[in-house]
């Protein structure tokens, strides 16, 4: 039997909070530091690595979260989730993102039909549709090749899938799988459409609609906005145009689009990329093979996290040593810091996925809850974000945990040496320097120049980025989400947060409005 409690009422999370917490300068330092180095690393999918020595942690803090993690059934909740209990309350839905990619437990039925049939039969037809827009089957109006695909969606819609086409974008032009370039329309500023059309050939475009429900505001807007300029251009928008959408929205049926593949309710719009909605712009992009190894990797992860043994888990270790972070040792924020210029986007992503997951107060009843959850996440690229925020992360007054991402090798490879070294070394020998100067600081008699140290941090590394390991880093970071939000006892599978706003614009838009609401109205002239 499973037990959904609050995280203040368990008694493992009690005996934690006593736990002595250790000095990470000391621990860091010297002989120390190299042997938990190779102490504190766990294997993942992909040939990836978890590797969290510079983590405020030792064994004993570990076997209090071994505790907890089993006190709050972290399995058995995983577990009911994939073989497909209503684990969403908020919305009384099963929660399946994980089925996009393989089957991990029992068959899943629902509306009539199992799941993951039904997600491989949408993911066949994706890669039939690319493999005839590829070989000029599936042509404009003139019989001519599509030359680029053109996504238009918001939110899950956009961050997710778009994150991935620039994580595998040099990765397919090496490797000689690049199809189509990819453009992204999500934002309803006319400008975002605006630039995205004047950058493409849109007589030689796919243009992908990605709405599950049919009826978000911006994505329809944009998709106006672009069947106008279609229109102008002496174009059947019809013949330029698919829909990912689920097969009871207004646009399934629609003549309004050259094909519609489909999704489910099951599927949160963060949690989309291994569905359709990444589905259909990463095959049109790179191939249907490539998004199938993108999804075997997810998949592999996806069975680590399934473990029971903590330390054989990456994605739950990982979870629990966010959350010693956050409820025992009180750190609001959390950056994410890929080295690598391919996941330049993923931070965004993360920020969404993790944000509107587990950004809750109340628990998954719908009560009050009386301790933090979820952090801040915000992150850029290594060694960017060096030049930019670093200053905060080393001498500011808050302790920010870091999420450091690295690659032994470059996509591209066609790197050059200057001053004995290549950029990748230079950039890897960044990483290794900046966890370092994170953990152990430097002493100095000017205190403008002294660094405290004791700042934690862990890293994923691998050898390249490739479509396996990108999936497998995907499916991490959400099962780590996943497991956050089950130690809080909330539901990390809906977001009314975001209602709010969208019901007072239409309000605005339809000039029903009064009190500030009127006023703000006026001062932006609407």
């Amino acid at each position: 039997m499973i037990n959904w409690n609050n995280l203040d009422t368990l008694k493992s999370f009690e005996e934690l909070k006593n736990v002595n917490k250790i000095d990470l300068v000391k621990a860091m330092s010297g002989e120390s530091g190299a042997e938990r180095v190779k102490k504190y690393s766990v294997p993942m999918a992909a040939g990836l690595n978890y590797n969290y020595a510079a983590k405020e942690i030792d064994d004993s803090i570990l076997s209090a979260l071994d505790k907890l993690a089993k006190e709050a059934q972290l399995t058995e909740k995983f577990e009911a989730l994939y073989n497909g209990e209503v684990i969403n309350t908020g919305e009384k839905r099963m929660v399946l993102h994980q089925l996009t990619r393989g089957q991990l437990g029992d068959k899943v039925m629902a509306d009539g039909v199992d799941k993951r049939e039904f997600y491989i039969n949408e993911q066949n037809r994706i890669a039939d549709f690319a493999n005839k827009v590829h070989s000029g089957e599936i042509a404009n109006a003139k019989g001519e090749k599509f030359t680029t695909v053109v996504q238009i969606g918001i939110g899950g819609s956009d961050l997710g899938p778009r994150a991935m086409y620039l994580a595998l974008e040099n990765w397919a032009k090496k490797n000689g799988t690049f199809k189509m370039e990819a453009k992204f329309i999500s934002n309803v500023d006319p400008d975002d459409a605006s630039a995205v059309l004047n950058s493409v050939d849109v007589a030689h475009s796919i243009f992908i609609l990605v709405s599950k429900s049919g009826t978000t505001l911006e994505t329809l807007t944009n998709q106006s906005f672009v069947m106008d300029a279609l229109k102008k251009a002496g174009l059947d928008p019809a013949k330029h145009m698919i829909a990912v959408t689920s097969e009871t929205s207004p646009l399934a049926k629609s003549d309004d689009f050259i094909e519609a593949f489909y999704m489910d309710d099951y599927i949160g719009g963060r949690y989309s990329s291994t569905s359709g909605v990444g589905g259909a712009v990463l095959s049109l992009a790179f191939g249907p093979d490539v998004f199938a190894r993108f999804l075997n990797g997810a998949a592999e992860e996806d069975k680590l996290s399934a473990n029971a043994d903590m330390m054989k888990n990456p994605a739950m270790l990982d979870a629990l040593i966010g959350v010693y972070e956050r409820n025992v040792l009180g750190y609001p924020s959390t950056a994410v810091l890929p080295y690598s210029q391919g996941l330049s986007r993923f931070p965004a992503h993360l920020q969404q996925l993790d944000m509107e997951s587990n950004g809750k107060s109340v628990n998954r009843f719908a009560e009050p809850i009386n301790y933090v959850t979820g952090p801040v996440i915000f992150g850029e690229p290594g060694t960017n974000g060096q030049h930019s925020f670093y200053q905060l992360l080393h001498q500011g007054t808050d302790v920010i945990p870091m999420q450091f991402i690295g690659f032994k090798n470059s996509q591209l490879a066609n790197d050059v040496v200057i001053e004995n070294s290549t950029s990748q070394k230079k950039l890897c020998a960044n990483v290794a320097a900046q966890i370092v100067a994170f953990a152990c600081g430097k002493n100095d008699e000017n205190p403008n120049k002294n660094f405290k140290g004791g700042r934690p941090s862990s890293i994923i590394i691998g050898e390249e980025l490739t479509p396996e390991s990108l999936g497998a880093l995907l499916a991490h970071f959400e099962n780590k989400v996943m497991f956050q939000g089950f130690v809080w006892n909330v539901n990390s599978f809906d977001q009314e947060g975001v209602q709010l706003g969208k019901v007072l614009a239409k309000k605005v838009l339809a000039h029903e409005t009064d009190g500030a609401l009127a006023e703000l109205s006026k001062l932006l002239e609407i």
